[in-house]
């Protein structure tokens, strides 16, 4: 597809350098002013958002009409980032609360934390990038973006747009480099911010090493719905399929974990392979897939030894359960599983791939439980038409978010997205990593 230039010691230092200098420029901006660099970059964007989706699809084997879509969430994410450009305020203090405060008037304001450091994953190598870059500039912070290994074309077309968007030298610098060579930067001090987005073990090991700087992590998930015999069956198995296999399931929030009320275990069963099975697998860039290729054949050989170990384990395979065609390749069949031991990585960990474990239960409390059951907390969905049993999971359940008669794939780019427990610290979403790009400042007025 094309050849990238891996920066060494010498040229990752010229970046940084560059980068710590831009912060200067950057942090003058009028809030106009940023808006304008990210309004200009959202036109560039959506007049070439084909060739971006072409880039997508061929670098991360994303489905086209997937990639599309990614393409007009990155415009959507400058959309957000632009308008929230413009509203960075603070607030008034009553300092009179108190007796020793008389006469005096407090105000805060927001002013930008400092250069900033961006790694972002292979999975959506456009628009979680735009999710470091966007609120970064919309702050009037520099930012350096080391992108994924597997995809850095994507990412260097964007930050390329950043620059004929007018952003000043050096404030949006995209380096692809190697791992051993990038991970110095995790500890360097020039940076005021890191924001990872990428697996567990690597997150929280930056974390350790980070020294000062904030961190913001967005991390793995195991993510889990509820189908409760109240449901809207047909509704929640349509939203279901794709949300479990679609880009092969390699999304950190791709439905891995179903958990469904007894009474109507069989026929959601069966409509859920009747929808597997009806997906088409196959070339990215053919319009009509529904599903295409892991991102590598490392990943679909650990996938199928994962299933294989599950069925050792007394596991049933309800349909797919292998690499297509002839067991060979980066194709896997989208595969639905049952009776799976909890303690099993297909189950427990995340898969990443285009797999999913259905379950039965019979009581809503203990399918809550059963959620909760995992050191991952990111989205979760719970399909009901009881208000009561939505608001008593939105009060239980140990997520990021709880999204009701919704998928927990689903998500829109300006919402608060994030996780807790060993998925992540902070929220993206132009307005809520504005926070983690600015510090509050006080000042105090005695009249």
């Amino acid at each position: 597809m094309g050849e990238v230039a891996l920066a060494d010691e010498a040229a990752l230092e010229a970046a940084v350098v560059r980068t710590v200098a831009a912060f200067e420029a950057m942090r003058r901006l009028a809030p106009f002013e940023r808006a304008a660099i990210l309004d200009r970059a959202l036109a560039l964007v959506t007049a070439r958002s084909g060739e971006l989706a072409r880039s997508i699809a061929r670098e991360a084997g994303k489905p086209i009409r997937d990639a599309r879509r990614e393409a007009e969430r990155c415009a959507f994410t400058l959309t957000a980032a632009r308008d929230e450009a413009r509203r960075i305020g603070g607030e008034v203090l009553s300092l009179d609360a108190f007796p020793p405060g008389r006469g005096h008037l407090g105000l805060t304001r927001r002013f930008p934390l400092g250069p900033a450091l961006g790694i972002s994953p292979w999975n959506f190598p456009l628009n979680l990038v735009a999710h470091k870059i966007a609120p970064a500039l919309a702050a009037g912070c520099s930012i350096l973006v080391k992108p994924a290994s597997a995809t850095p074309l994507t990412a260097l077309r964007l930050g390329a747009i950043f620059d004929e968007a007018g952003a000043p030298p050096g404030a949006v610098t995209v380096v692809p480099c190697r791992r051993e060579i990038g991970d110095r930067l995790v500890a360097d001090e020039r940076f005021r911010l890191l924001s990872f987005t990428g697996s567990p073990e690597v997150g929280w090991g930056m974390k350790a090493r980070a020294g000062r700087k904030r961190v913001v992590l967005e991390l793995g998930g195991n993510a889990a719905a509820i189908v409760h015999e109240d449901a809207d069956l047909d509704d929640a198995v349509a939203r279901l399929v794709p949300a479990a296999f679609g880009y092969a399931g390699q999304s950190c929030i791709s439905v891995q974990r179903v958990f469904v009320h007894r009474k109507v275990y069989a026929r959601v069963a069966d409509a859920l392979c009747d929808g597997a099975r009806a997906l088409r697998v196959g070339d990215p860039l053919d319009e009509a897939t529904d599903v295409g290729p892991v991102i590598d054949e490392a990943a679909a050989l650990r996938l199928e030894a994962w299933i294989a170990q599950a069925t050792a384990a007394g596991a049933r395979v309800l349909c797919g359960g292998e690499r297509c065609p002839g067991g060979r390749g980066t194709l896997l069949s989208p595969t639905l599983l049952a009776d799976v031991p909890p303690g099993l990585p297909v189950a427990c960990r995340e898969v990443f791939g285009p797999i999913a474990v259905l379950a039965p239960y019979d009581d809503f409390h203990e399918a809550l439980a059963r959620v909760n059951d995992s050191p991952y907390g990111l989205q979760a969905g719970v399909f009901t038409r009881d208000l009561g049993r939505a608001l008593e999971a939105f009060e239980r359940l140990e997520v990021g978010g709880v999204l009701v008669n919704q998928v927990p794939t689903w998500r829109i780019d300006h919402m608060p997205y994030g996780g807790v427990k060993a998925s992540g610290l902070g929220r993206e979403g132009p307005h809520y990593a504005i926070d983690d790009y600015t510090e509050p400042r006080l000042l105090v007025l005695r009249f």
